[in-house]
């Protein structure tokens, strides 16, 4: 009898243990440095046409944010890739856009002061055929503003993308500029300048591995 109760106390204490390591394991916070990408063209600009406007090839440049790198546009149906460049549009592996279950937000805050994602935030994910993009298009709509006058377009400090990836990992990004160089164009840039040096983006971004919503 007295065996048994001391193999029932043992048995006791390893459960009690495992349970102390796994809520311990639960509230561990890994913590994640941000990358800096450096000058990604996205559909750069060829010439102006007949009307005026920029002209391109219309392509779209796919990016993992898993491994840091440019994916080949042979690759865009699959899970590879994250996030999607063309011009100022930004695009996610999830929805219209996608095989992967990929969404995104706009946060308002600055980018390290973010540390974890609420939890009322509303993920949402491309819908092109309502021209819907969990990403908004369009000026002062999500993280940039083009003025007319100087035809420039500039990043809106402190805004902070977050997206879930492809995969369903979770990562936040700040675009720092939109120019060759990672330097906004002064409004006497010349014309060729203001053409051929734009849709090279630079930002930074932070990956959170172990599925965590925090960074």
């Amino acid at each position: 009898m007295k065996m048994n109760l001391q193999k029932i106390a043992m048995g006791l204490g390893l459960s009690i243990a495992l349970v102390a390591c796994s809520k311990d394991e639960e509230t561990i916070v890994v913590p994640v440095s941000a990358i800096t990408v450096k000058d990604l063209a996205a559909d750069t600009v060829t010439g102006l046409g007949l009307d005026g406007r920029p002209q391109s090839a219309g392509t779209t440049t796919y990016y993992s944010l898993v491994d840091n790198k440019v994916i080949a546009s042979t690759d865009a149906a699959s899970t590879k890739w994250d996030i999607a460049f063309s011009s100022t549009k930004i695009l996610i592996n999830g929805g219209t856009s996608g095989p992967g279950i990929g969404s995104a937000f706009v946060y308002v805050g600055l980018f390290d002061a973010l540390k974890t994602i609420p939890a009322d935030s509303n993920f949402k994910t491309d819908n092109a055929n309502a021209a819907s993009f969990a990403i908004p298009l369009g000026s002062g709509k999500a993280w940039y503003t083009y003025d007319g006058l100087t035809t420039l377009v500039s990043p809106i400090a402190g805004r902070v993308l977050v997206i879930r990836t492809a995969t369903g990992k979770f990562a936040k990004i700040e675009i720092l500029n939109y120019y060759k160089g990672g330097v906004t164009l002064p409004a006497t840039a010349s014309v060729n300048d203001k053409l051929f040096k734009q849709r090279y983006y630079t930002f930074r971004y932070a990956y959170q591995p172990n599925g965590a919503k925090t960074f």
